[in-house]
């Protein structure tokens, strides 16, 4: 396990030495949208009520709900409603749904909250216009259903990281081909993917359809790097050929892969494939190295010369000469402390 980086935003781990070597060659690099390229810390922008709720009882019955996640989203919700000191009610029956949302009962009413594809079959045609809008603000819409009947919509914004679109900039530069992948819906990731200059965006996906979307392209022949920080993000990480994890983000993430961005900050991903690249050259120049000492050492002290110029190689030269094929291997390898990466 080795640490790379410098200065205060620096910090790369890699956990094993494929991983390493295979950044390099990458030719794709998937990226999960949030805690990935969004700071990971949304908060409540809007409270949007059905008939019969006001925005208090739409946001407690919410957060009621969203007490048992760990999801970014449920931690905002939770959060608004604790700034309000708001009372939550009872909610018993409590269970997640990966890449779709949760769900329990209160008051022997059946509720749910979580995106479109939750509440498919309940009409949220009211609420259209004003989620389409809110998304192609960026903000993620969820959805709040009790009884099989809308209680409202709740918008939730989280803001780009700083230096993502700079470092996605540099990554394409690199011939990388950037992939987004998010369980949010399409308004709300295309949005997002305008900023970063990412056209390659695939919204709505479900955790293990993130790992199908990487296999996919693995049978297309490409080499897959994929960067998440959430548990749904664990299949497709170590689906990829190199894991990259946010230090920020779940410890199932980070168990699943390779390297780890351990401030969770996307330039970290430049550095370890920069990194990569002068390993790999830093290594065929040692074996450069160690070809020429023994093709031109190892024929000389088997005699190779005494026929014709009656030269041997003494045991203290040929010693000599293998000390400064080893010191010359350490030598170059000590250049990478100086790497620019």
């Amino acid at each position: 396990m080795t640490g790379i980086g410098r200065g205060a935003k620096a910090g790369v781990l890699v956990r094993n030495a494929e991983a390493l070597e295979m950044l390099e060659k990458a030719d794709v690099l998937v990226v999960d949208k949030t805690g990935t390229l969004t700071t990971g810390k949304p908060a409540v922008t809007a409270l949007l009520p059905a008939g019969g709720y006001n925005e208090t009882s739409l946001l407690s019955l919410a957060a009621a709900l969203e007490q048992g996640s760990e999801h970014p989203i449920a931690q905002a919700i939770t959060q608004a409603a604790s700034a309000k000191n708001l009372p939550l009610p009872k909610i018993t029956g409590f269970t997640a749904i990966p890449g779709r949302g949760v769900c329990g009962d209160w008051e022997d009413e059946e509720v749910m909250l979580g995106n479109a594809g939750l509440v498919d079959g309940i009409d949220f045609s009211a609420f259209q216009a004003q989620a389409a809008k809110l998304q192609a603000d960026g903000a993620t819409v969820v959805y709040l259903a009790a009884d099989g009947k809308p209680a409202g919509i709740i918008a939730v914004s989280d803001t780009v990281k700083a230096n993502a679109a700079e470092s996605i900039r540099a990554l394409k530069m690199q011939n990388l081909r950037i992939i987004m992948l998010t369980g949010d819906a399409q308004g709300s990731a295309d949005a997002v993917a305008k900023q970063l200059g990412i056209s390659e965006v695939f919204a709505g996906v479900l955790p293990h359809d993130k790992a199908q979307v990487v296999k996919d392209l693995q049978k297309q022949g490409r080499l897959v790097a994929m960067a998440g920080d959430g548990v749904n993000d664990a299949p497709a990480l170590a689906q990829a050929d190199i894991g990259i994890a946010m230090g920020t983000g779940s410890d199932i993430a980070l168990q699943s892969a390779g390297i780890t961005l351990l401030h969770g900050d996307l330039s970290g991903i430049l550095r370890a494939r920069n990194l990569s690249k002068a390993t790999l050259r830093n290594i065929r120049q040692n074996l450069f190295f160690a070809f020429v000492y023994n093709a031109a050492g190892v024929p000389v002290a088997a005699g190779i010369l005494y026929p014709f110029f009656h030269i041997l190689l003494s045991p203290i030269h040929a010693a000599a000469a293998m000390s400064l094929s080893s010191l010359s291997v350490i030598l170059n390898a000590l250049r990478l402390r100086r790497a620019k990466i």
